[in-house]
């Protein structure tokens, strides 16, 4: 009788792992993790952005005294993005997510409108320091594309994960995970620029 109730106890032992396996669990968990490493990454480019500019805009002060309107604006919308508490909870929070995408979009806008007033001094760009940050600036740019592209994906398998049977009855009985916010266009993104040449 012992080795029959072992055996009966083994046989549900077993069913409950394979229930378990597919349920998801692990799955959601592993798809919430690599949406954190992502927004890290996230992180990391614009802290290198952030970084980049006070250097950049020293460099063009020497030779843009004034261009002071669009200096300032570059240093407040800097001041702008620090000012916003980064953390992994904001993925979670759709107002802070977009608070913190328009911080960004204000940076962006900023930095696009000193490239403007750059091309007005030549001696300027021909110098080494200011093409050093432009190049470094260029290059930044670029990763923060990529790193929000692969966030975007992260999240997007997160999502699905969470919201797919039988993972969102796992989900909703157990670990109640939230959607996690993607990286929006910008509003007016959708418009065809308008090019004017002087």
């Amino acid at each position: 009788m012992a080795i029959r109730q072992k055996r009966v106890m083994y046989i549900v032992f077993i069913g409950m792992l394979l229930t378990f396996s597919g349920c998801g669990y692990n799955t959601m968990q592993a798809n919430e993790e690599a949406v954190k490493a992502t927004w890290g990454d996230v992180e990391a480019a614009y802290q290198r952005r952030n970084d980049l500019i006070p250097n950049l805009v020293e460099v063009v002060k020497g030779y843009a005294k004034h261009e002071r309107e669009t200096l300032i604006a570059v240093t407040e919308a800097r001041a702008k993005v620090g000012a916003i508490q980064i953390s992994t909870s904001m993925l979670e929070d759709p107002k802070a997510f977009a608070k913190f995408q328009e911080a960004q979009g204000t940076m962006s806008s900023a930095l696009s409108r000193l490239m403007v007033v750059i091309e007005k001094y030549p001696d300027l760009k021909a110098n080494q320091s200011f093409q050093d940050f432009q190049h470094q600036l260029e290059g930044t740019e670029n990763r923060i594309n990529v790193a929000r592209t692969r966030y975007n994906k992260a999240v997007e398998v997160f999502n699905t994960s969470i919201r797919v049977f039988p993972n969102n009855t796992t989900n909703s009985l157990l670990l109640h995970l939230k959607l996690k916010e993607p990286f929006k266009a910008e509003a007016g993104a959708e418009k065809v620029p308008k090019v004017k040449f002087q």
